[in-house]
């Protein structure tokens, strides 16, 4: 894939991200809405562990393009918000914080100051974790760590944690849990929201430059 560096490519890859998840998930609501009675509960298992793997991969992948976005505007550090400086300086920051040596301090310390007006390489592999378990907790991680207000979802996080995340748990783990059609096409939907939202403030953020210091 080409490098992501106007807002047109980020659209696209934002767009082409979201649409086939949005064409699977309705597809879920499909078949759990079609199956008979004695398969309607199984179809729902099955489903809840999918619709949860869209949700985590979304986030991670929207948030990653996002990233590498703004890693191809090539500004300075210093013209950076600093949740976006950490991606490319973590590691000499780490090295000031854990080292009881006065010249590793004083070299790292001279690096960061002078770094901060090179052109910024974030790290973006494996920048953005999910940890494989995408709570309230974690998605608000990677949010902040990309500049993006979480206030507007904090409404949605015990449907994050309990709705969706504590029964894929359940499902993955082999054990029973009951959940009824109507319950799981309402927990898709809310999804759906949830992740049409964060595309959408990904793509304002990109829009308004809000990664600069300045923004």
């Amino acid at each position: 894939m080409s490098k992501i560096r106007t807002i047109n490519k980020l659209q696209n890859a934002l767009d082409n991200e979201f649409s086939w998840r949005l064409k699977e998930i309705a597809n879920l609501k499909i078949v759990v809405r079609s199956s008979d009675n004695l398969n309607k509960k199984t179809a729902v298992r099955a489903a809840i562990p999918l619709l949860y793997g869209h949700w985590e991969g979304f986030i991670k992948s929207s948030s990653t393009l996002y990233l590498e976005y703004v890693n191809g505007q090539s500004l300075r550090y210093r013209d950076l918000k600093s949740c976006f400086v950490v991606f490319g300086i973590k590691r000499k920051i780490n090295d000031l914080i854990d080292s009881k040596n006065s010249n590793l301090s004083i070299s790292t310390l001279d690096f960061l100051r002078d770094e901060l007006d090179e052109k910024a390489n974030l790290k973006i592999e494996s920048a953005i974790r999910t940890e494989f378990n995408l709570s309230s907790k974690v998605f608000a991680n990677i949010a902040n760590s990309i500049g993006i207000n979480t206030q507007d979802y904090e409404a949605r996080y015990k449907l994050i944690d309990e709705s969706l995340l504590s029964r894929r748990n359940y499902i993955a783990h082999g054990e029973y849990l009951d959940v009824d059609s109507e319950g799981f096409r309402e927990l898709a939907d809310e999804i759906l929201f949830l992740i049409r939202s964060y595309k959408t403030d990904i793509e304002n953020a990109a829009s308004l430059e809000e990664y600069k210091i300045s923004a």
